[in-house]
C-alpha cells in the first residue's frame, strides 16, 4: 500500500530516492522559439475571459428572470459549467501568472477563479507549484486524484464536488481559525500563514452571508448562482482532470510517462482553456495556454501520441483503474517515440 500523505514514509523515501524537487526531462527546443513560445500577451486571455464572465452573467441573468423554469435549469446547467469547471482552468493558468502579460489581470481573475472553486488562493498556489516540481511523486504531489488503489466511488461522488466541497468548508473553517493542516505546512511558508487566515475568514463570511440570504428569502436561489455551482458544474473539470494523469505511471521524472495529452472539441478546450495539452503545459509550464498548442506541434515527435477524444482517454485509464482495486501495481506503460526512453524507475 502507498502512502500518499506529504509526512509519511513515501514522502521520505521520495526524497532519499532523489525524487523530489529532481531534474525532469524535457524536450530540446531551439532557444529562441522557446522564447517565442513563451511570449505572454494580453489579448487572448482579456478575450476570452470577457467572453467567460459575459456568458456567467447572460446566463445567470436570464436564470434568476425566468426562475424556476425548465429555461431557468438550463441557463443555470450552463452557467455552473462555465463556473464550477471554467472557474478551474483560470484559476490554474492565472496562477501561473502567464494567462495575461499584465500582472494584476492575472491575479485579479486568480482570485475571483479561486474564491469560485473554494480554493484558498495561497495555498493553492504553492499547492500547484510543488505538483508541479513533484508531479504524481507518491509523498509529495498534493494534487493526485486517482491514488492507487483508488477510491472510486469518492471520485465519483467529486463529478458533483461532494467531497471537494465539504473538504473545502471544513479546510475555510480550519484556516478561519488562524490555524494550518500539517501537511499543508509542508509547502506553505511561515510567512504566508497569515495571508491565509485572512482569506478564509473573509470567504467564510460571505458564504454564510449567502446561506442566511437564502434562508430569509425561503429560496435556494442565492445558493444557485453562489457556491452551487461548485457542486452541480463541477463534472466537466472532473472528467478533463481525470485525462491528465488517471492510470499512468508514478515516481518518474518524465512527464511523458505520468502526464497525458487529449485531443478536444473547441467547447471543452475553452472551458478547459487548452489544458488538454497536458504533457507540454508541464513540461514548459510558462508556455501561455493560448500557445500550446504551436508548443505541441513543435514537439510532437518526441511525445506519445495524443488521446484522440476523452472518451478515448477513459477508455484507456478506466478498465487501469479498475484493475488497480486489486493490484495497485498495474498502471499504463506509455511507449516513448524512438527519440526517448523511459526513465529511471518507470517499473517500480
Amino acid at each position: 500500500m502507498r502512502d500518499y500523505s506529504l509526512l509519511g514514509p513515501d514522502a521520505h523515501s521520495a526524497v532519499e530516492r532523489g525524487l523530489a524537487s529532481a531534474e525532469w526531462y524535457r524536450t530540446p527546443v531551439e532557444r529562441k522559439r522557446m522564447k517565442e513560445l513563451m511570449k505572454r500577451s494580453d489579448g487572448p486571455a482579456i478575450r476570452d475571459t470577457v467572453i467567460w464572465i459575459g456568458l456567467m452573467v447572460v446566463f445567470a441573468t436570464l436564470g434568476v428572470l425566468w426562475w424556476f423554469s425548465w429555461r431557468s435549469i438550463v441557463c443555470f446547467l450552463l452557467y455552473g459549467v462555465l463556473y464550477g469547471s471554467g472557474g478551474d482552468s483560470r484559476w490554474h493558468e492565472c496562477g501561473h501568472g502567464t494567462a495575461f502579460k499584465t500582472s494584476w489581470m492575472n491575479t485579479v481573475v486568480y482570485n475571483i477563479a479561486c474564491f469560485m472553486m473554494m480554493r484558498e488562493p495561497t495555498v493553492w498556489r504553492w499547492s500547484h507549484t510543488r505538483h508541479h516540481t513533484d508531479t504524481i511523486i507518491v509523498g509529495r504531489d498534493p494534487e493526485i486524484v486517482a491514488m492507487r488503489p483508488p477510491k472510486l466511488g469518492h471520485i465519483a461522488a467529486n463529478f458533483l464536488g461532494i467531497f471537494d466541497i465539504a473538504n473545502a468548508m471544513r479546510v475555510m473553517v480550519v484556516h478561519s481559525l488562524r490555524r494550518m493542516n500539517p501537511e499543508e505546512a509542508t509547502y506553505v511558508p511561515e510567512s504566508e500563514h497569515p495571508k491565509v487566515y485572512r482569506t478564509s475568514q473573509i470567504w467564510l463570511i460571505i458564504y454564510v452571508a449567502t446561506v442566511a440570504w437564502a434562508i430569509a428569502g425561503r429560496t435556494i436561489l442565492p445558493l444557485v448562482v453562489v457556491g452551487g455551482p461548485r457542486c452541480y458544474g463541477a463534472w466537466h473539470h472532473l472528467m478533463t482532470g481525470l485525462t491528465q494523469h488517471g492510470g499512468l505511471g508514478e515516481n518518474v521524472t518524465d512527464h511523458r510517462l505520468v502526464t497525458r495529452s487529449v485531443k478536444m472539441n473547441p467547447v471543452s478546450r475553452f472551458i478547459y482553456w487548452n489544458m488538454n495539452y497536458h504533457v507540454e503545459h508541464h513540461m514548459f509550464p510558462l508556455v501561455p495556454y493560448h500557445a500550446l498548442p504551436a508548443l505541441h506541434a513543435e514537439i510532437a515527435d518526441d511525445l506519445p501520441p495524443m488521446m484522440p477524444s476523452i472518451a478515448a482517454a477513459f477508455a484507456e485509464f478506466g478498465p487501469v483503474l479498475l484493475r488497480q482495486r486489486r493490484d495497485p501495481e498495474v498502471f499504463i506503460h506509455r511507449q516513448l517515440p524512438g527519440t526517448g526512453s523511459p526513465a529511471a524507475g518507470y517499473s517500480s
